[in-house]
This record gives structure tokens, sequence and C-alpha cells, in this order.
């Protein structure tokens, strides 16, 4: 029953993601071929005779019908060749890609430091409902969750880099194509700041879980039969709760792919959001398309993971009691 359960909704989720990557993708390639501007004069500059710029758009098929266009680029990516960049004229994977391993990294960071910590003070809080913590905490959450994340990352910056102290860089100083481990402490900022940007959600939905399910009829029935109280929060209560919490830690840390790239860039971060600003200054349509797309993707597996992740760590769907 859990195996054809599982079988069944990663080809229903895995088929559902294709048709939405291949929607992105029109979405995306139809959006690019309106930015104002021509992408042959960003190449160019405004100095170009109309000779070169019909040249170029030659050159780089610029003047093809979009569906021959789009249908050139799709079978690209399939085939692993995303073509070249109008900025430079050089491949665009082996540019993308060090950003995208940077960027990744920025979020696995983020993920291993604020799930845990916004978890346990989730519990906490529910544990110690009404109480001055559980108080506190809901307030911070609440003042966090309102505030941007360019005003957050702007506080850390003056708390810990220019105003009060001098302890962390304000910005990157690492090459766009240089892993961030170089300098490892340009990722404490960055991290932070997307931490304190997930934390109010994930705490505010861990807490309503939880207090929700500790008020449940079957744990006060635990209650009664004397179970100790820490077995009861984290073997009982906590599996149960986890559900809908998976569920909110995706969407934010889906959201953060595009919350990403506005962290990047005030921190001058060697990711794939800078580099998805700079593409969009120059107009480098390929590189556009390119990062929009992988940024979809990633939305589409951090839903695709968080299902499954929520169908083993809930007892009633892994049980299959949920058809009943």
């Amino acid at each position: 029953m859990f195996e054809g359960v599982v079988f069944r909704l990663i080809v229903r989720r895995v088929l559902l993601g294709l048709v939405t990557l291949f929607l992105v993708s029109v979405v995306v390639f139809v959006a690019t071929q309106y930015l104002p501007g021509d992408a042959a004069q960003a190449v160019l500059g405004r100095s170009a005779t109309p000779e070169r710029l019909e040249a170029l758009r030659t050159q780089l098929s610029l003047d093809d019908p979009a569906p021959v266009q789009y249908w050139r680029w799709l079978t690209g990516l399939l085939s692993g060749d995303a073509g070249v960049s109008l900025a430079n004229q050089k491949p665009i994977i082996p540019q993308v890609m060090p950003r995208v391993a940077n960027s990744f990294t920025l979020l696995a960071i983020t993920v291993i430091v604020a799930v845990p910590v916004a978890i346990a003070a989730g519990i906490l809080a529910a544990v110690r409902k009404d109480s001055g913590a559980d108080a506190t905490m809901t307030v911070a959450a609440l003042g966090l969750a309102a505030a941007p994340e360019f005003v957050i990352a702007i506080g850390l910056i003056a708390m810990f880099s220019t105003v009060v102290f001098h302890w962390l860089p304000p910005v990157s100083m690492v090459p766009p194509n240089s892993s961030v481990f170089t300098r490892p402490a340009i990722l404490v900022l960055p991290v932070l700041t997307l931490a304190l940007v997930v934390f109010p959600y994930i705490f505010r939905m861990i807490r309503a879980s939880m207090i929700e399910v500790l008020e449940s009829d079957y744990m006060e029935m635990g209650r009664l039969k004397g179970l100790r109280r820490r077995r009861l929060v984290l073997v009982h209560a906590l599996p149960n709760a986890l559900g809908p919490t998976l569920q909110v830690i995706a969407l934010t840390f889906a959201y953060l792919a595009g919350g990403v790239v506005i962290v990047e860039y005030i921190f001058g971060f060697p990711g794939i959001g800078q580099g998805l600003i700079n593409a969009v200054t120059a107009r480098d349509i390929p590189v556009i398309q390119l990062t929009v797309l992988l940024l979809a993707t990633f939305y589409v597996t951090v839903n695709l993971i968080a299902d499954l992740v929520t169908v083993l760590v809930t007892p009633k769907l892994r049980t299959g009691t949920w058809h009943r």
C-alpha cells in the first residue's frame, strides 16, 4: 500500500512538474522577446552602425521567427547546449554553473541553520503556550515577517560590518567563477539574512501545528496513561505536526529562489541571482532564459521533495489511511 502511494505520487508530481517547466519555458521565452531595447544594440553599444547591427542580428539568428528561435533554444537545452552569451560570445553553461553551485551552497547552509532552529523554537513556544517566552518569540517572528529582505540585509551590514562592529565583510570579494569557500566569511551575512527571512514562517507554522496536536484527544489519552512529556512531544506530537510544516518549508525555500536575487545583489554574492541581474542589465537573453528556467526547476524539485517527505513523516499518510 505504502509503496504504491509513493510511486503514484512520484509519477503524478514528476509529470506535473515537466508540464510546469514546459509552460515556464514558453512564458520565459515570450517574455524575453518583449524586453525593452535591442539585444544587438546592447552587445555592440550605441555607436554601432545599422550595418553592424543587422549583421549581428543575422549572426545570432535574432531575425528568425519566434517559433523557430524557441524550438532551437528548447532542443539545445534538452541536448545540453544552452547556447552562447550575447555579452561575451562564450558558452553559457560554464559561466552559469559556478554561480548555481554558489547559490545552492548558500541555500543549503540556510536550510541547515534555519530549519532546525525554527522548528525547535516553534516546539518550545507551543509547549510553553501563553508564557513570556512564547510571547517574545511570536512578536519577534512577526517583526521579522514584516521586514523585507533588503531591510534585514542592510541592518545586518550596519550591525556587523560598518557601523557597530567590523567583524564580517559587507560584500563578496570572490571572482564570479570561483567557489565561495575560498572566503567562507562572506557566507555569514547572506546566510543569516536568509535564515531570518524564513524563520518566522516556519516558526509560526510549527507552533500552530504543535498546539493543535498537543490539544487533541489522543494526546490527552497519552498523558492519562502516564507517558513522559518529552516522549509525547517528540515521538507522538511532532511527526503529526511536521506534515503541514514541511509544505511551508518547501514554499518558503521555493520563494527564496526569487528572494536570493535581492540578497545576492546587496552583498555582491557571486551566485545565480546576481548573474540574473547582470544578464538583465546587459539584455543577455540566453542567460536570462536559462537562469529563470533553472530557478523554476528548483521550485518544482523542492515541492516534489516536500510532498514525498510529508508522506514519509506523517503517520496517517504513511499508512495509507488517508484513502479510507
